[in-house]
């Protein structure tokens, strides 16, 4: 496994000595060594504007909601061979990549009959990894329609799907740009041009994305996550996601991106997997986690999550699980604002937390006998405090409101209600080891539990771990299938595979093809049916 140094600047410390022999050569000559002829700050050019272009044609290719109808290979690209493209690329930094076969042979040729310059190695250089790039972006850019104005391009300009095909079997188009060499040699495969067309406009036979089966719909967190998304960095989003210093100067561009998704972006396509032959899809509605708490902000959000509902409906999507905010109570009700809205659905809209729900409460030892839990009278904390009291285990409930702790005490059966407790100060768990926090917790109220408490968490963000004598459980969430294919970046702060509960809990609707919708209020009835069925498919606890 590659280490996850490798993953930031480490690669890139080969320019190091470049870029101390161009500042040296500035010192020393008083001026912009450029002025001299200095191979060495072209050298230094030649690096950058290269990997500007190879980073062109990557975020193109993996901008799904510009490209998935028009992919060559329907495939996603998982962790696996993330690593191994990573392992070469660090391989070449380390030995030279500009220096490969490609490169090389036309340009020094050039400079043998004297017609060599600076000019040339700059134009060679760059349309030969423009090409190149292009070739492996599995994204049809060139029309079919101009090949057939002007037959003759397709000789001497090469498609993705040309060398896909290469990829794929091996047996044919050998030649890189110019397809006229592999006619002349006889490896010419013919069945690119209808591959091309099939890709470009979307037909069967491509590789273009097909309707979802579950989509998945998140939000933007803040700006320095923004940068976490695959078609930034693949590198980066295939590792739980981190504040890194080498992003702070990006931050003033993602800045700018948010403003302009606020302005004028709608709901689009993040990321992709395949599970048991069915897509399942990660959208993202264009809005950060602090616009959220914006009175002003509040209609504009729940329009872009009914449009991307209605959306979903009409492509005939099964099951649409809302993330984090997107189903605030305070927002839309946990969804119910949609449903009622629109009653003929036939998309099943869920919130998933029965089944973050039921990972905390599976979390939980067996032969504890109290809890103390913050956020209690929370969507969430009613249905843990609820199942926990029917299992007579003593729930402490802290909340100040004796309207909303009285409302749930009385849900309960009445032989089970003595086991509902209110307190109001965090003094009453000092004895308490077990806490279940669904409320932001300081130092100061961390301190009141006792030595070798277990922190269980449903609070967003999760709280800092203060104490070095308690221990500190992460989020809810569960680990997908191992069957799943074409998974290459982590949701968030997610370690590889890992899914959040309540996108977990959305498979499990999907897979057992439940048709009631999940808004609203949470069924405590149904949590144990949920953990099970999740067991039954294969997801497993962290």
């Amino acid at each position: 496994m590659t280490s996850h140094l490798s993953y930031g600047v480490a690669p890139y410390a080969v320019l190091g000595p470049l870029v101390w022999k161009v500042v040296q050569e500035w010192r020393e000559q008083g001026g912009l060594p450029l002025a001299l002829g200095s191979w060495w700050l072209h050298l230094l050019l030649l690096f950058v504007v290269r990997g500007l272009t190879y980073q062109f044609w990557f975020t193109y290719g993996n901008m799904l909601f510009f490209t998935r109808r028009r992919r060559v290979v329907a495939d996603g690209v998982d962790f696996r061979q993330i690593d191994a493209e990573w392992d070469c690329r660090v391989r070449d930094a380390a030995g030279g990549a500009a220096a490969d076969s490609g490169d090389g042979g036309p340009a020094g040729g050039a400079f043998l009959v004297g017609a060599g310059s600076i000019g040339l190695v700059y134009v060679h250089a760059l349309a030969f990894d423009y090409l190149r790039a292009m070739g492996y972006s599995n994204v049809e850019v060139v029309s079919p329609r101009v090949f057939e104005a002007f037959p003759l391009l397709r000789y001497i300009l090469y498609t993705p799907s040309y060398l896909s095909l290469h990829h794929r079997e091996r047996r044919g188009n050998f030649c890189l740009f110019m397809p006229a060499l592999d006619w002349l040699g006889g490896t010419l495969d013919e069945r690119a041009w209808s591959l091309q067309r099939a890709a470009y406009d979307g037909e069967p036979g491509g590789g273009a994305l097909g309707t979802p089966g579950f989509v998945f719909l998140v939000h933007v967190v803040d700006i320095m996550s923004s940068m976490h998304v695959p078609f930034t960095l693949r590198s980066l989003s295939a590792r739980p996601f981190a504040n890194h210093l080498y992003l702070l100067p990006f931050w003033p561009l993602a800045f700018f991106f948010m403003l302009l998704m606020w302005c004028c972006s709608k709901t689009f396509v993040v990321s992709f997997y395949c599970l048991r032959g069915q897509l399942h899809q990660t959208w993202s509605v264009p809005r950060y986690g602090f616009q959220y708490f914006l009175p002003a902000a509040k209609k504009g959000i729940n329009k872009q999550i009914e449009l991307a509902i209605l959306r979903a409906d009409r492509m005939g999507v099964k099951v649409l699980s809302l993330a984090a905010l997107n189903k605030n109570e305070a927002l839309n009700g946990g969804g119910t604002l949609f449903v009622n809205k629109h009653p003929d659905l036939r998309v099943r809209v869920v919130h998933g937390n029965t089944l973050t729900a039921a990972v905390i409460l599976n979390e939980i030892p067996s032969n504890v006998k109290e809890v103390f839990m913050t956020g209690a009278t929370s969507k969430l904390g009613r249905a843990i405090a609820l199942y926990l009291c029917r299992k007579k285990i003593r729930v402490l409930m802290f909340t100040m409101s004796s309207e909303r702790f009285v409302k749930i005490q009385r849900e309960a059966p009445a032989e089970f209600q003595q086991y509902l407790v209110q307190v109001t100060k965090y003094q009453a768990a000092q004895n308490c080891k077990t806490w279940i926090v669904g409320k932001w917790l300081s130092p100061r109220e961390q301190r009141w539990a006792p030595s070798g408490t277990h922190f269980h968490q449903f609070v967003v963000p999760p709280i800092i771990g203060f104490r070095r004598d308690c221990t500190y459980g992460k989020l809810a969430a569960m680990r997908l299938p191992k069957d799943v294919q074409g998974l290459g970046s982590c949701e968030y702060t997610m370690e590889r595979g890992v899914v959040h509960a309540c996108h977990a809990g959305g498979v499990v609707h999907f897979l057992e093809g439940w048709d009631h919708h999940e808004v609203g209020a949470i069924d405590v009835d149904r949590i144990d049916v949920v953990w099970n069925a999740a067991l039954k498919h294969g997801l497993a606890p962290v």
